[in-house]
């Protein structure tokens, strides 16, 4: 978001949730989607001059209210990187319709596809944009042909473009109006299309009009159609844009950059073709303690639920929240209840996101025109605005009433799964870095961290490279600390591989009391995950009883340590068979270290080995990735245990591969699946690490 404060057009403002419109624009990276959310600002705000699209705006998100015919429209740009798939899920969390920004000259990918599904599961309207059409070698009916192989039934053209020579799009036709929408003069001029036009537009105009009587509610259209009844243009009108509100027909519009076209017709769909707020599910609610609360409505008098979609901190302006409502009306300088309960969104407890139940007072209201913000005096239901100095909310928190708080359902969030581990350049860094990225976690929920005791490594998990990336730049530019990686190291576990002995002996005379203690242990293996036995099998008193949980407590220890390369030791029984005492100099700390030397001589490279992590890993791909994977599975040491479809056009490939060989699998699914695979991955256990993997950590 990035707020500054600049005079400009005052912010639109809506009385009424119908008169609103939230619409997010989604799609691959380099769809042209950012620069689309620039044309579409300038056409509806004086004043307005579209900004350069610079790296910043590919890896965040980006909201923009302005005036749209009737309505106030809340544009939302999202980036088209994997990496940052939590602005996209707060972007997709803050609207009520979906627009997919497709290249024409890229065409669909397994990313949008996905999200595509995802929006057709909660019901969620959405619209179609063709950019790029000036590329060269680009055809925008091969692209409509391409999108409805990707999103299936429903994707149909509502304007035919125009083109000159040389490839360049001056205009659209409308396939229902049947008028032109001519820029190619640099401002729009709508003229009814003339013969030559209209001979283009059969074919097109002859499917769009089949696939509205389809989801028409008149039965009889159908019938007069077939019978050579033209139907009436406002007629079919209406029933496209309940059809669409009803996410059951997805309308696809050309546009093109060196021209602005589509931009107008992008926005009369926005208007008149997506549902305002009154009319999508929101989302469902609890109390703070997950007890049951009624569902809400989108009514700007009922009682006070919003959600921050996104949280930002600036070391000048402070921290500064997106804020979206679902009931009743947000004022500036009140007292609301901030809900937290973050560390739902994934299978680790996330370091900087506890459950919070908190009052606070509102700060100022803002409108965010992209990277300024315009005062604004309240926000009702269904309006999406900007509060200052919320210093205690974090993303996906819930704002409610005091007398009633209420907790918001969380939206699904990705998984961080790469590991990078960090460390401070200077002290001085040091000395802020705890702070610094405590911040930045309550900011950006897929991050999280994690300070590994074993390993003594602070380790950042994120989304990908990119992710990582900008997280230390933001660590270096916004609060002045430096870090750099190093490789994260796996914690890795000893154990005996074989049956051995060992005598701990320790004596020592140095005037007055000296030191005595012998043990002689007997160690063997166990089953993995067993733990630690001790038995004991001194006869005759050769050890008295008093001293024998001393050295229980001095063969803990030591496996605490570690005995080979300084890992602890684990699944192992220990038996004393014999020892010696002395009446005087014997002593409970003597048979500590007794007990701890007898396990060290044990403990040799022939008798001990090293156990590694396994992780349960699920991966989803598509069908024609799945020999691809299984052939690098083999490459990690992974066992693949079974596969099962997962329809449609996908597989679940199930496998068990050792944790340090999913260091960066994060990047390298990525690489293998051209973007579209995912994985989950869990602890199941440890298994003997290769004697050439043993050899490397001995010798380190």
């Amino acid at each position: 978001m990035g707020p500054k404060s600049a005079p400009l057009t005052a912010a639109p403002e809506a009385t009424d949730p119908a008169q609103l419109r939230n619409v997010v624009l989604v799609g691959p990276s380099g769809g042209g989607k950012s620069e689309l959310f620039e044309r579409l600002v300038a056409a509806t705000t004086e004043g307005y001059r579209p900004k350069p699209v610079g790296e910043d705006r590919s890896v965040q998100l980006n909201v923009a209210s302005v005036p749209n015919g009737k309505t106030v429209l809340n544009l939302i740009d999202t980036p088209g990187y994997t990496d940052f798939a939590g602005e996209l899920r707060a972007g997709l969390r803050a609207a009520d319709a979906a627009l997919f920004v497709i290249s024409a000259a890229d065409g669909v990918d397994g990313h949008a596809v996905a999200l595509w599904k995802e929006c057709a599961e909660v019901g969620m309207p959405r619209g179609i944009l063709i950019t790029k059409l000036d590329a060269v070698r680009t055809n925008f009916e091969e692209s409509v042909a391409a999108c409805q192989d990707a999103f299936g039934a429903g994707v149909v053209a509502l304007y035919q473009p125009l083109q000159a020579a040389e490839s360049a799009v001056t205009g659209n036709i409308g396939l229902l109006s049947q008028q032109v929408h001519d820029y190619s003069g640099g401002d729009r001029v709508v003229r009814d299309a003339d013969d030559a036009e209209r001979a283009r537009t059969i074919d097109a105009r002859a499917a769009l009009i089949e696939t509205i009587i389809q989801e028409s509610e008149d039965d009889t259209l159908l019938e007069r159609y077939l019978g050579g009844s033209e139907p009436d243009p406002d007629v079919l009108i209406a029933d496209l844009l309940i059809a669409i509100a009803h996410g059951t027909c997805f309308p696809v519009v050309p546009t093109a950059g060196s021209h602005g076209v589509g931009t107008h017709e992008a926005l009369f769909l926005m208007e008149s073709g997506f549902p305002p707020p009154t009319l999508h599910d929101p989302p469902k609610v609890t109390g703070p303690d997950g007890s049951e609360a009624p569902p809400l409505r989108c009514d700007p008098d009922g009682p006070l639920v919003a959600e921050v979609v996104r949280t930002t901190g600036d070391p000048f302006v402070g921290r500064v929240s997106l804020v979206r409502v679902f009931s009743g009306t947000l004022r500036p300088d009140v007292q609301v209840h901030i809900s937290g309960h973050l560390a739902r969104f994934a299978m680790h407890e996330m370091e900087g996101h506890p459950g919070h139940d908190d009052d606070e007072r509102t700060g100022t209201l803002s409108s965010p025109l992209a990277e300024t913000l315009r005062p604004k005096p309240e926000a009702i239901a269904g309006d999406i605005c900007v509060v200052a100095k919320l210093l205690g909310a974090q993303t996906a928190d819930t704002l409610s009433e005091i007398d009633s708080p209420t907790l918001i359902e969380p939206w699904e969030m990705p998984e961080a799964l790469l590991p990078v581990a960090i460390r401070a350049v200077r002290k001085s860094d040091d000395d802020k870095l705890g702070s610094a990225l405590q911040r930045l976690v309550s900011e950006d929920p897929t991050m999280r961290l994690e300070r590994n005791t074993e390993t003594h490594q602070l380790v950042l998990w994120a989304l990908g490279q990119a992710h990582v990336d900008l997280l230390l730049r933001r660590l270096e530019d916004r609060y002045g600390v430096r870090v750099e990686p190093e490789p994260v190291r796996v914690a890795l576990r000893e154990t005996f591989s074989t049956s051995a002995s060992g005598t701990g002996r320790h004596v020592k005379q140095s005037g007055g009391h000296g030191q005595f203690a012998v043990c002689v242990i007997a160690v063997e293996p166990l089953p993995r995950g067993t733990g630690f036995e001790f038995v004991d099998k001194i006869v005759g008193g050769s050890v008295p009883r008093n001293l024998i949980p001393s050295i229980v407590k001095g063969i803990r220890a030591q496996m605490l340590k570690g005995c080979l390369a300084g890992y602890p030791m684990v699944d192992i029984r220990v038996t004393l068979t014999d020892g010696k005492a002395h009446s005087v100099d014997s002593s409970d700390m003597a048979f500590q270290i007794a007990g701890a030397l007898a396990l060290r001589e044990a403990a040799q490279p022939e008798t001990v080995a090293l156990l590694e992590p396994v992780d349960a890993v699920a991966i989803r791909v598509a069908d024609h990735y799945v020999g691809p994977v299984m052939t690098d599975l083999q490459s990690r040491r992974g066992r693949v245990v079974r596969t099962e479809p997962d329809p449609p056009g996908n597989t679940l490939v199930h496998a068990e591969v050792p944790q340090t060989e999913l260091l960066r699998y994060a990047i390298d699914l990525r690489s293998i699946t051209r973007g579209t695979g995912t994985f989950t991955r869990g602890p199941i256990g440890y298994e003997f690490l290769p004697d050439h993997l043993l050899q490397q950590h001995i010798s380190e």
